[in-house]
């Protein structure tokens, strides 16, 4: 009901039924006087929540450290390492097509010479590559640092054991900045079964090099046959060396390692 809204003699309106009809109505929405705030109940509620959101939070920080766990597990078994390096070679997420390498991009062309040098193996002995001529030569610029590096040379060391009665030879060419220091415990340590020198900014220069492993196919005669810049595709670059062990004056232009 509204409230009586009469004027005094003065014209103004009577604030005073009006005043008493608010009371009224505020009146009727007190609350029961038996009723009481559940502060217990409250602050419990309020924990219960803040729990759940903590726990969210940390099922998420779980899971993460839980798969980096397996990870790291499931690489230090040899199985399972053998598997991701299968996965990686085999996947076409890499940045360039593996063992090839774009003609602009080349040092040196297919069919050019291979820029001579002598080095040193770990006993001292010199390491000339026009020593090797008549060979198929498989030039690998690497270090004990390099990731890709690793995954190769068990690959290049099968190359070695399997057709070095057929006139092929592996090289390593290490780019270790502190030399022999670092070589020759890794090389006593894996048992690498082709010779190995250390390399230089005279010697690398004229090959390119920029990034690594960085390998060269290098023919018979001494020419350049295929360039592959990263890891090579293993398959691709046996087919390639069987390909070379051929007649010394095959057509190389079929050569492509891709």
């Amino acid at each position: 009901m509204a409230p009586d809204m009469t004027k005094n003699s003065d014209g103004k309106n009577d604030a005073t039924n009006g005043g008493r009809w608010v009371d009224d109505q505020l009146a009727t929405l007190a609350p029961s006087g038996e009723w009481q705030p559940n502060v217990a109940r409250g602050f419990a509620r309020f924990n219960e929540r803040r729990s759940a959101q903590k726990w969210r939070g940390r099922k998420w920080i779980f899971a993460v450290a839980a798969l980096a766990a397996a990870c790291i597990i499931a690489l230090a078994l040899p199985q399972y390492r053998e598997g991701v390096q299968r996965l990686w070679r085999d996947s076409d997420f890499k940045s360039v097509d593996i063992g090839q390498v774009s003609a602009d991009v080349k040092a040196l062309k297919d069919g050019q010479a291979a820029p001579d040098f002598t080095l040193q193996d770990s006993t001292g002995a010199d390491v000339r590559l026009s020593a090797y001529k008549g060979k198929v030569v498989l030039l690998n610029f690497w270090a004990t640092w390099c990731g890709g590096c690793q995954v190769e040379i068990p690959w290049l060391m099968g190359f070695q054991k399997k057709y070095k009665d057929r006139g092929f030879v592996v090289i390593g060419i290490s780019m270790d900045d502190d030399g022999w220091k670092s070589v020759r415990p890794y090389l006593a340590e894996k048992k690498l079964n082709y010779p190995v020198v250390i390399g230089t900014e005279k010697v690398s220069k004229p090959y390119g090099l920029d990034s690594m492993p960085m390998t060269y196919l290098i023919d018979r005669e001494g020419k350049v046959a295929a360039t592959s810049v990263g890891i090579v595709n293993k398959d691709a670059c046996e087919h390639q060396i069987v390909e070379l062990l051929g007649p010394p004056h095959s057509d190389q232009s079929q050569f492509r390692m891709n």
